[in-house]
């Protein structure tokens, strides 16, 4: 059964039916998923989600799904790990990683939201579902609906990783590059919305995929014993991400699965493309576009649709919003493979760098348990950190060799 009771919108309070709809007809703000919580309270004990399988479907009353998920059905429930060696590089007490760069199927948090966003496509009756999309949403869309029998039209900017283009191209999905940034991709596809009967999923789809995004929230809390972390960092592209996990963590609160605490959400750009984290730091939620120039193209969105709810989220919970240079970007991605043995693309690297800038800041204290959200694989990005990883000429097979030019220069026995 479905707890989901309307959409509703998050400026002016109109509700509508459960449709795929884009956006409010009167204002034009965003649509907010609403359950019955009453009901899922009295219905359903937390303690009924011990002998559900490990997935993000395990709290399938808190999404918006009428019917039993048939897409994404090994999504979710990704490691949350420790990490006392990159905190002790940090100057951190307790540092634990969500990490999404092993979801499946696409090794990202895309995977979430489009599990979602394919499953209320099959309801609505579409057979044919696309995007727009940085990368890693074009390889969980093209990977899901080949295997959920839908056609997929992925469109995204003309510059996009190679990585990317291949993890998209390799499921038989249709790609189609568009010149021009994320923000003319989006519009496109927009139009292409509105004239065709198709599921695009961050546009008429978007009220149902970014619920997806709350069982990363779901999941850290779970993982640490029900309860809920003092800190979170979250990279941001359109900034729904940290709005759906504040959201999950209060969902978590109103159905009493964990105790009342506040968390303090810190979101995270490049200084390429930070309209966001700029908007937090002057303190207001208006947000400013910006043309995009990153290496961190994932979250290169230059006019970021959910952007004004990223920043009342970050300055409401007593946050603060940050940017980090490529370099920084680089460093991070380097120092979190060499401390956790964990390799993640330029989104996670962002995340990295911002917790280390915020500590040093004093915004972030680093006496508190704080979770790193590791939302992209590095394979996905290799380009980023390849030229300063050339391997070196290759010896001879040699003891000889291999001690003088090894462990000689290391000053080894």
């Amino acid at each position: 059964m479905s707890y989901l009771i309307h959409l509703k919108c998050r400026e002016c309070g109109r509700t509508y039916p459960a449709e795929p709809l884009a956006a409010c007809e009167e204002c034009w703000a965003p649509l907010e998923a609403v359950y019955g919580y009453d009901s899922i309270w009295a219905e359903v004990p937390r303690s009924a989600l011990a002998s559900r399988p490990k997935t993000m479907w395990r709290y399938r009353e808190l999404l918006p799904l009428e019917g039993e998920p048939r897409d994404g059905l090994a999504t979710g429930f990704t490691p949350l790990v420790p990490a006392p060696r990159l905190a002790e590089a940090l100057g951190a007490r307790e540092i634990y990683l969500k990490n999404d760069s092993v979801n499946h199927p696409t090794l990202s948090f895309k995977d979430r939201v489009v599990a979602v966003a394919l499953g209320k496509a099959r309801e609505f009756g579409f057979d044919t579902v696309g995007c727009s999309s940085t990368g890693n949403l074009a390889n969980a869309v093209a990977a899901q609906a080949a295997a959920g029998g839908f056609k997929s039209f992925i469109f995204v900017p003309a510059d996009l990783e190679p990585e990317k283009i291949v993890g998209t191209l390799v499921y038989g999905a249709t790609l189609v590059r568009v010149e021009g940034n994320y923000d003319l991709v989006n519009r496109l596809c927009s139009e292409i919305a509105q004239k065709h009967s198709w599921g695009i999923v961050n546009v008429n789809l978007r009220s149902y995929y970014s619920e997806g995004s709350k069982t990363l929230g779901f999941e850290v809390a779970e993982q640490l014993g029900w309860r809920l972390p003092q800190n979170v960092v979250i990279p941001m592209a359109g900034g729904s991400l940290i709005t759906k996990v504040a959201k999950a963590f209060g969902e978590l609160q109103k159905l009493g699965w964990v105790e009342p605490a506040k968390t303090r959400f810190f979101g995270a750009q490049a200084t390429g493309c930070s309209p966001i984290t700029t908007a937090a730091k002057n303190g207001n939620p208006e947000i400013t576009p910006q043309k995009p120039a990153t290496i961190a193209k994932s979250l290169a969105i230059g006019n970021p649709a959910d952007g004004y709810y990223a920043v009342k989220t970050i300055l409401g919970s007593g946050g603060a919003g940050e940017d980090v240079s490529d370099a920084e970007i680089v460093e991070g991605i380097r120092l979190l493979a060499n401390t956790e043995g964990i390799f993640t693309e330029t989104a996670g690297g962002v995340t990295v760098a911002v917790a280390r800038k915020l500590i040093r800041q004093g915004l972030l204290n680093p006496d508190e348990t704080t979770v790193l959200a590791i939302t992209g694989n590095g394979l996905k990005t290799i380009g980023a950190v390849s030229q300063e990883l050339a391997a070196e000429a290759a010896i001879r097979p040699m003891l000889a060799d291999f001690e003088e030019r090894y462990l000689a220069a290391a000053g080894a026995a």
